[in-house]
């Protein structure tokens, strides 16, 4: 008699959805059987996306990096007047929203700390001064900035309430809220979200739910490697799959690896291999199905592209060819050209894509204004002339 696994399998292979039992069955699929895994999936994408894979034209814009939350793996965060401290003026977040229209970046990503107008005063005291009452009054102003210069915003902002994003809805393309992990122990003493409230998943689920229900494009994910056990991530994946089933307004999930940093509390914890990544990323596939747009970033898995495709991905998110990473600074984004490269070598072409979805490019999920920024562009983006990498502070980089 077949084993839950291999049911699992043959259902995936036949490209049906799998219930819950089933997708914790793959879980007892052996690690030696990686390829059977990758087999399945790249199946199962190919069958709703085709030999193409997309990727995202953008500029990083680190809005601030002053945050309430300190979670034990991250770097972009600083305190005020801590050394790399940085909130981007009006006139730079046009200055760099112009240079990134001129080399072909359609996206504006909008990236910021969780609630920073909480903790610190100062920070307050600058939103006083630009006449905007909250963090989400300045990311709006920020996106204004940006679609002035032809770009389509994305934010990702950390928690906001609903009433912050219906704000910011019409002058978004998408938006978007990593959930991480759905498992509440990750937030226990000496785990990595321990001084993290924002990074509760209830509150997290709830913002996610929220966006559903306010019709909003969505991007999600989750980030493994920091503790979390393979069944903690499969729970995960099954959570943002209940919730797309309900509002249909996820876009694409994002597989994402955690990637170890110096004077960080798990300076010294391990990373997950190629192998466990290339795992991890087959498995989202077959418990997402085939319709969902899965993304894993290129230049945190720089040695495992090839194995990527192979695992079902079909998008690889933003890259940009103006501006650093700052949340893995230490991790340089692929020259596009490589990634085509790479793509061909895997029988795969390589298209630039808006950041929304072109299914989601509707009257029920886009307000009009925002309909006719996108059909503006809506043609196809313009790839540009490859530029140097920059760190807005610090001039070229790469």
């Amino acid at each position: 008699m077949a084993n839950p696994a291999d049911i699992a399998l043959e259902k995936a292979a036949q490209l049906e959805p799998l219930g819950d039992d089933d997708a914790y069955a793959l879980l007892q699929v052996p690690a030696g059987d990686l390829d059977v895994l990758c087999e399945v999936a790249g199946k199962m994408r190919d069958a709703f996306h085709g030999r193409t894979l997309t990727y995202s034209p953008k500029v990083f814009l680190p809005v601030t990096n002053l945050c309430r939350d300190r979670c034990t793996y991250c770097t972009f965060r600083r305190d005020p007047e801590e050394a790399g401290e940085w909130t981007m003026a009006p006139g730079e977040i046009a200055d760099w929203s112009r240079r990134a229209r001129a080399v072909g970046c359609i996206e504006a990503l909008m990236c910021l700390g969780d609630k920073p107008e909480i903790a610190f005063r100062g920070f307050r005291s600058f939103l006083a001064e630009l006449g905007v009452a909250s963090t989400a009054a300045y990311v709006a102003l920020a996106c204004r900035l940006s679609l002035a210069e032809g770009l389509l915003p994305h934010t990702n902002a950390g928690l906001l309430s609903k009433r912050d994003m219906a704000m910011l809805r019409p002058l978004n393309a998408s938006m978007g809220l990593m959930l991480e992990n759905v498992s509440a122990r990750l937030r226990d003493r000496g785990m990595p979200h321990q001084h993290a409230p924002d990074k509760d998943p209830v509150r997290r689920l709830r913002m996610i739910r929220e966006a559903g229900e306010l019709r909003i494009p969505f991007t999600s994910g989750i980030l493994v490697g920091i503790g979390e056990n393979e069944a903690e991530r499969v729970a995960s994946l099954l959570a943002l799959r209940r919730m797309h089933a309900e509002y249909g307004h996820i876009q694409e999930i994002i597989v994402q690896n955690f990637r170890a940093k110096e004077c960080t509390a798990m300076a010294d914890s391990a990373e997950l291999t190629d192998q466990e990544m290339v795992r991890t990323v087959a498995l989202a596939r077959l418990v997402l199905g085939g319709e969902m747009n899965l993304q894993a970033p290129p230049n945190l898995s720089p040695d495992a592209l090839g194995y990527l495709v192979r695992a079902g991905i079909n998008d690889w998110g933003g890259v940009s060819p103006l501006s650093i990473d700052y949340v893995n600074p230490e991790a340089a984004w692929p020259a596009v050209e490589r990634l085509r490269a790479l793509c061909e070598q895997e029988g795969y072409g390589l298209e630039a894509r808006l950041p929304i979805y072109d299914a989601f490019v509707t009257e029920r999920f886009v307000d009009p204004m925002m309909l006719a920024a996108i059909a503006a562009l809506r043609a196809g983006p313009r790839t540009g002339q490859r530029a140097a990498v920059h760190d807005p502070r610090k001039g070229a980089v790469a």
